[in-house]
């Protein structure tokens, strides 16, 4: 009888050894080392963590956050820029291994993919004209008022929950949005606060108010497919030790602790 009890438990050993590696074989992470190469999705456009400069290379803090990444790993870097509307959907049917686009980190969203852990938070503010100043967001939730902001982003979650009487339009991009409120045919942009500020800064200072309280906590992570526990484990890690090892102060200090960065992309 105890023959073949150890003779079970042997075979129950074995076979989850071999699920342990059939896991591993099929993990992005392993495809990713096998591959030599790191795909990133990503939209550039999101001030100040991806964004082309004036000779079209895309540069920001997600984008040397990757490099770092990439590095770690021992391959090489490729950035595959994507519309957001389809980012997920390309994730998922394997278009690229990771999403690193400054993407909030959404129960909805975790329904369709995983996220390691939070690197940043964010929350979303007001861009208003400069007759606002000195108003709250509820002060402008009125039938007179036009609200806009980006389809299809935690922005526009928050506008549409917020703001009940306001009339709201969304627009494909940031940029857009932005300009809107900037050239008077808008009341207020609700996006994401590190954009709103640069914003303001560079092009709003004169026309403009920011409304800089956050109106959400936002954590913005890193997106993989569901089903990868050593991927998820590793990203994981890798942040820990950057974070403790002043690689990520580095690329923060130069991406929102400077503004050299800017020349870049003016």
């Amino acid at each position: 009888m105890k023959k073949i009890l150890v003779a079970f438990l042997l075979m129950l050993g074995l076979n989850a050894m071999a699920d342990d590696i059939n896991l591993w074989q099929k993990s992005t992470l392993n495809q990713i080392l096998q591959r030599g190469e790191l795909i990133v999705g990503l939209e550039p456009g999101y001030m100040p963590f991806e964004m082309k400069d004036k000779q079209g290379n895309i540069i920001g803090f997600d984008v040397d956050m990757a490099k770092a990444m990439a590095k770690a790993m021992g391959v090489k870097l490729k950035l595959l820029p994507t519309a957001w509307d389809g980012i997920i959907a390309g994730l998922i049917t394997g278009k690229y291994d990771i999403i690193m686009s400054g993407m909030t980190i959404t129960q909805e969203r975790n329904l369709k993919i995983n996220f390691a852990n939070p690197y940043i938070s964010v929350g979303q503010t007001i861009l208003a004209t400069k007759k606002h100043a000195g108003k709250k967001w509820s002060d402008l939730d009125k039938p007179d008022i036009t609200v806009v902001t980006k389809l299809g982003v935690t922005g526009e979650i928050a506008t549409r929950k917020m703001f009940k009487k306001a009339k709201i339009r969304t627009f494909e991009t940031e940029a857009d949005a932005a300009q809107e409120v900037l050239n008077g045919n808008a009341d207020a942009l609700v996006y994401d606060k590190p954009y709103n500020a640069i914003f303001f800064a560079e092009k709003g200072e004169s026309k403009l108010v920011h409304l800089d309280e956050d109106l959400t906590y936002e954590p913005l992570g890193w997106g993989i497919r569901k089903g990868d526990p050593d991927f998820l484990n590793w990203l994981d890690n890798f942040l820990n030790q950057a974070k403790n090892d002043g690689t990520y102060q580095k690329v923060y200090d130069t991406w929102f602790n400077s503004d050299a960065w800017q020349k870049k992309v003016m």
